[in-house]
């Protein structure tokens, strides 16, 4: 008898046990699958593991079919306990009440920049917290500035941007612009710069569509013109071609400072903020990275301090100082450390960050952009004019948004 009971109680120590060391166990999956970007990863991660006696299980992800993983996982029940999110993402997983509401007051999302704060919520509650932000700047290429006679310096307009691009590009392979073409998910970043730059947008104030207002006809017209004088591909190959010296001015991220530095250091190149229209900034695209926490997760004390510990300042500064393409800390006392701001190229796209906005919070937004990047590539092609291609896309859009 006592041989049984001895046995009841070894096996419930055992279960004790199991249980302890599953929840002490939690999953998150991620984007950063590149070798270094890994490394920094795991090198925080191991810092949390110590801190908290935990194990955390990673899980890469691409960004061409990462979306797609998360949306089957967490329908079949296998969701990660923490998981990554882009700012255009947020809206369609916390609208479908599959993220964990989180408390505003525990995280402090006040800490955070301003810009960041907007995709964190759905209908007033907070569902994702900002981790890392970057923005698109003006790549121009000095050499062939200075050959076309512009003495190698950046353009402080839209107009003044035109006519270098126009002087410069002369035939021989050489272009005075990239224009992005058909690129799904990339070319709207694009167009949406001129929009925000003419003082145009997607939505106004109350919600409303305006795509086809009078400063985007405008913009697009622009960014037509400017495709006359340029190179109309997918951002794989402008980035390629800008760092072969092959383009006067390129609109592109912090990811290509590392492509020239690999692939020709001697590049004489430089990098501005987004030329102004009128007597207005510049205004440029800002991407983020976001965390968020499953609805059904068994392990959200762990997860909320992983969360917290990954978006916290120091620990984001050290992530961003690691991997130049994260970009910066969306902790606002961070987001400019002087030893991230070291070089005139960071200090570049923090200035840009001052002026640069992130898409519109909407669960349909991923059908929206397509929409829109299918007029833009119509009008690049003469298919039809900017007024017509815009007023077709608002109808479009307005026809799926009503749609229950």
């Amino acid at each position: 008898m006592r041989k049984y009971v001895f046995l009841i109680i070894f096996s419930v120590i055992l279960l004790s046990c199991s249980r302890d060391e599953s929840q002490k166990t939690i999953k998150f999956w991620h984007f950063w699958s590149e070798p270094n970007q890994k490394n920094a990863l795991r090198e925080l991660i191991n810092k949390f593991e110590k801190e908290n006696d935990c194990k955390v299980e990673l899980t890469e992800l691409s960004w061409n079919d990462g979306k797609t993983k998360l949306i089957a996982a967490f329908n079949s029940g296998t969701a990660p306990d923490v998981l990554e999110l882009g700012s255009d993402w947020v809206a369609q997983f916390s609208s479908s009440n599959v993220l964990k509401e989180l408390n505003k007051d525990t995280f402090e999302i006040s800490k955070f920049i301003d810009f960041s704060h907007q995709p964190a919520y759905w209908n007033g509650k907070l569902y994702a917290i900002p981790w890392v932000v970057d923005t698109r700047v003006l790549f121009f290429n000095r050499d062939l500035l200075t050959k076309a006679g512009r003495e190698g310096n950046p353009p402080l307009t839209m107009q003044e941007l035109l006519e270098m691009a126009r002087a410069v590009h002369l035939g021989n392979d050489i272009y005075g612009f990239g224009a992005n073409g058909a690129d799904p998910h990339r070319l709207y970043k694009k167009i949406l710069t001129f929009f925000w730059t003419f003082g145009g947008g997607v939505f106004n104030k109350r919600g409303e569509l305006v795509l086809a207002s009078p400063q985007n006809v405008a913009a697009l017209n622009f960014y037509k013109e400017l495709s006359k004088v340029g190179m109309i591909e997918t951002q794989r190959q402008l980035d390629a071609a800008f760092v072969q010296g092959k383009i006067a001015f390129w609109i592109s991220g912090a990811w290509l400072l590392e492509k020239i530095q690999n692939e020709n250091p001697k590049l004489n190149f430089g990098i501005s903020t987004i030329p102004s229209y009128t007597n207005s900034q510049g205004v440029s695209f800002a991407g983020g990275e976001y965390l968020a926490i499953n609805e059904k997760t068994k392990n959200f004390e762990l997860a909320k301090k992983l969360v917290k510990f990954l978006t916290d300042g120091q620990n984001s500064l050290y992530f961003c100082k690691k991997i130049n393409e994260a970009g910066f800390p969306a902790d606002r006392s961070f987001f400019k450390n002087n030893e991230l701001v070291n070089t005139e190229y960071k200090k570049a796209f923090a200035e840009q960050l001052e002026s640069s906005r992130m898409t519109p919070v909407h669960p349909r937004w991923l059908e929206i952009e397509e929409i829109i990047e299918n007029a833009v590539v119509q009008v690049l092609y003469d298919r039809v004019d900017s007024f017509s291609a815009l007023k077709e896309a608002q109808n479009h859009i307005n026809s799926i948004l009503t749609k229950k």
